[in-house]
C-alpha cells in the first residue's frame, strides 16, 4: 500500500468509518468488534471509486441484513449470542456474494472485491441475511 492508499485509508477511517460502525452497532443492538484489513481493500486503478464503493460493498449490506434479522427479539438474541466478530477483507477478489460471505465460529467474514458490482447492495444484503439466518 503506497502513500496515496494510506492517505485515503486514514481519511476514510477517521471521517466515514465511525458513522458506518455506529450504524452497524445500532442495527445489531450491541457493540461488535470489526477488524478491517484496510491494506487489502485496494486496486490501484480504482482509487477514485472507493469513497462510494466501500460503504456499498462492505457496510450497507451489514446494516440492512442486521436490521432485517433484528426485527424481533428472537433475531436480536440470536445475533447477540452467535455473532462475535466481523472481519472485512479482500483476499480473493470475490464479487459473488455466495462465495464472499462466510460465518464460522461466531466470525462473519466479508471477503469482497472493493469495486465489482458495487451497486448490487440488495443482492449482497439478501445473501448475507440468508447465510446468517440459516446459521443462527
Amino acid at each position: 500500500m503506497g502513500l496515496k492508499e494510506k492517505r485515503f485509508s486514514k481519511t476514510f477511517q477517521e471521517e466515514k468509518y465511525p458513522a458506518l460502525k455506529e450504524e452497524i452497532n445500532k442495527a445489531l443492538g450491541f457493540d461488535i468488534t470489526i477488524e478491517v484489513a484496510w491494506d487489502t481493500l485496494f486496486e490501484d486503478r480504482f482509487m477514485h471509486l472507493y469513497e462510494d464503493t466501500y460503504p456499498k460493498i462492505y457496510f450497507q449490506p451489514l446494516v440492512f441484513a442486521f436490521t432485517a434479522i433484528t426485527v424481533d427479539e428472537l433475531g436480536k438474541e440470536a445475533l447477540q449470542e452467535s455473532l462475535h466478530k466481523i472481519v472485512i477483507c479482500n483476499t480473493s477478489d470475490h464479487h459473488n456474494p455466495e462465495r464472499a460471505y462466510s460465518f464460522t465460529d461466531g466470525v462473519l467474514t466479508v471477503d469482497f472485491s472493493p469495486v465489482l458490482n458495487a451497486d448490487k447492495i440488495e443482492e449482497r444484503t439478501d445473501v448475507l441475511q440468508q447465510i446468517l439466518e440459516n446459521a443462527l
